[in-house]
């Protein structure tokens, strides 16, 4: 195939991707809160698969809502309809979600590789929101400049240096229910 039919492709797609996200998000509009406190902040990342297959794993895990930062329109055919099912809350920059976090009274964890405490070793309190950046820029704001986020990591033990986020947004969602879940 040639590059000028394989840039016509990518855009059909891109384009099929942008008129169903639009049709979606009219759908998100009546969304309820997942039956957990946990709120997933997704900062920046690409447009691609990953953001709807965290949607799918933010209801599977019952998230309250998903955050999104600087995302315009996202592929929404990952989620597998659960984008209708998990609330969309979306910013243009970090400080207007970290202010309303903040204010509502959460715990700001950012994932990061091989940075923080072990995921695994920390104790998450029921109102926690997790910060994913983009894959290859991580997060778009100065952690520094945040007093109240902590960083977590994942510990893994091969030679890769990172996780895929939505591999990565299950595991912490998985702990997550793990420490909070109440069997009723």
């Amino acid at each position: 195939m040639g590059l000028r039919k394989l840039r016509r492709k990518w855009q059909d797609q891109r384009n099929r991707a942008i008129k169903n996200y639009h049709k979606q998000k009219q759908k998100n509009l009546l969304a309820s809160p997942g039956n957990h406190e946990s709120i997933i902040v997704l900062d920046h990342l690409k447009p691609n698969y990953n953001i709807g297959k965290i949607f799918r794993s933010g209801d599977a895990f019952g998230v309250y809502e998903i955050h999104l930062i600087g995302i315009d329109f996202f592929n929404p055919a990952p989620a597998m309809g659960s984008f209708k099912w998990v609330p969309a809350i979306f910013h243009k920059e970090f400080d207007s979600c970290y202010n309303e976090l903040t204010a509502r009274g959460y715990d700001l964890f950012v994932a990061e590789p091989d940075k923080g405490e072990n995921l695994f070793n920390i104790n998450l309190s029921k109102k926690s929101a997790f910060i994913f950046g983009h894959e290859e820029f991580g997060i778009s704001f100065n952690k520094d400049d945040y007093i109240n986020i902590k960083s977590l990591m994942i510990p893994q033990f091969g030679k890769v240096q990172s996780l895929n986020v939505s591999v990565a947004a299950s595991i912490v969602l998985y702990e997550y229910t793990k420490q909070n879940y109440e069997n009723k």
